[in-house]
């Protein structure tokens, strides 16, 4: 297995996008990463990952670097283990939304953001 990357190296690579898009007159929307504990994606999820996961969204939340923040996270997360989709919200593979997962994040958008 490759080393992981630390969660300074994915907000780096975030800044750039940001500063690629700003160039451009872009809007930069950021979004957390959801909870993915419990794929059954081989090697996707490891218990090493989960603290640079909360860190990146802890950074996306309040950094001030986005225009606009969408939390996919806390719209999904079982708040009994928040590394894991809440069940109803989970597809059988434990990474992408089920319907009503969809539908929760649809809830969670504000229609304001892509004005």
């Amino acid at each position: 297995m490759s080393a992981l990357p630390t969660a300074q190296m994915l907000i780096g690579a975030y800044h750039q996008l940001i500063a690629r898009a700003r160039e451009h007159g872009i809007k930069v929307i950021g979004s957390t990463l959801t909870p993915f504990r419990g794929t059954d994606a081989p090697g996707y999820y490891a218990d090493s990952k989960e603290p640079i996961r909360e860190a990146v969204n802890h950074w996306i939340r309040t950094s001030g670097a986005f225009d606009a923040v969408i939390d996919w996270d806390k719209a999904l997360r079982d708040p009994a283990d928040p590394a894991r989709l809440l069940p109803l919200y989970a597809s059988p593979d434990q990474l992408h939304p089920s319907h009503e997962g969809y539908r929760a994040m649809s809830d969670a958008l504000d229609p304001k953001l892509f004005r």
